[in-house]
């Protein structure tokens, strides 16, 4: 297959994947009104396109949190690769490290850290949740520092799972032959099993993931661990500022993919605020609803240091493993050299809110 845009992968996979991973992979929560919002979000924006501008040399490099990479464009936390492509996030690291990209690996990953790192050869950074049980936790922090992760990135905005109601029509778990094995079997024992009318995930979720943690929680985390620490899941400037004031090292702009809370913002309608609320120097990403590198150009000039894309990789690993994961990320970059080029800003640094047309992003 010669893939010319992001949505060939997706029909692809659709052909390859049995019908209850692909609802697993592309389903949101409630009524899917926050799923759709963040590619509607996207669609409205129109570019301010300047001309008479030398184009002959663009650049699309940035330093993240002391990282050179080739591209703003990263791979966002997902669990379970290996539901995918036998090699899972092996596979995906290959495929970030050819593209210049980063990698944020899951804490539910379907190989170990220490694998995913030695595929690596770009910046790796590893997602938690919080879990209830904080040695669970403490361990893996440990191990990623001794293999090399460069940050960790704790998602916040799940205390439970949203109402996910395709996962739990079809009764979902994760099959016996994909483990989380970076965690111990007994934290994940109910990921394996799906009640009537219920998910595998949910049920995991409300036996493990601790519902009362607060801004304070924050200062044990970073008393373990000398790394950067990003939060996942800011949609509010009151939020960015509570991250600024308990000492964050960047915060990522995200609904979760329209997994979690069914009618959020969509994360660019919510990335103006958030980055207006946090110093200049601080990054601000974003995650949700990226599928063009157009839709890469818009979320920078409206504020954000980088981008991560989601299901689209899944997409390429069901399709061509590495090497389609590899093409995912290498036709976002194309698309959005030729936008940096078409828009008369050559350079990533010269993207700002004057590139987007005023009340199209309202």
């Amino acid at each position: 297959m010669e893939a010319l845009e992001l949505a060939d992968f997706e029909r692809a996979a659709r052909d390859r994947l049995p019908a209850e991973i692909w609802d697993f992979v592309q389903g949101g929560s409630g009524a899917e009104r926050t799923l759709a919002a963040n590619r509607a979000r996207f669609e409205e924006c129109r570019l301010r396109p300047r001309t008479l501008v030398d184009v002959s040399a663009t650049d699309q490099g940035l330093t993240l949190l002391g990282s050179r990479l080739e591209t703003p464009v990263g791979i966002a936390p997902m669990a379970y690769h290996q539901l995918f492509h036998p090699e899972g996030e092996v596979a995906t690291a290959r495929a970030a490290g050819r593209a210049g990209a980063l990698l944020v690996a899951g804490i539910f990953a379907s190989r170990t850290l220490e694998s995913i790192a030695e595929a690596a050869t770009g910046p790796l950074w590893l997602q938690l949740y919080w879990l209830r049980r904080r040695e669970v936790l403490a361990a893996l922090i440990e191990r990623a520092e001794a293999a090399g992760f460069r940050a960790l990135v704790l998602t916040v905005d799940a205390p439970r799972i949203g109402r996910r109601l395709r996962d739990a029509r079809n009764g979902f778990a994760i099959p016996a032959h994909v483990r989380a094995v970076n965690v111990d079997r007994a934290v994940m024992a109910a990921s394996h099993r799906a009640g009537r009318g219920s998910s595998g995930l949910a049920d995991h979720a409300k036996e493990q993931f601790d519902p009362t943690l607060t801004w304070a929680d924050l200062a044990w985390l970073r008393a373990r661990t000398r790394l950067p620490i990003v939060l996942k899941g800011i949609l509010t400037a009151e939020d960015a500022r509570l991250a600024v004031e308990h000492g964050v090292d960047a915060v990522l702009v995200s609904n979760h993919g329209g997994r979690q809370l069914d009618g959020a913002l969509p994360s660019l309608a919510a990335l103006p605020e958030v980055a207006a609320a946090v110093p200049p120097n601080l990054p601000v990403l974003l995650d949700g609803g990226v599928r063009t590198g157009t839709d890469v150009a818009l979320a920078v000039a409206l504020g954000a240091r980088a981008v991560l894309i989601g299901r689209p990789v899944l997409w390429g690993l069901a399709v061509d493993g590495e090497r389609g994961a590899a093409r995912v990320l290498d036709l976002l970059k194309a698309e959005l050299d030729d936008t940096l080029a078409l828009l008369g800003r050559p350079r990533l640094g010269d993207l700002d809110p004057t590139a987007v047309a005023p009340g199209t992003h309202r």
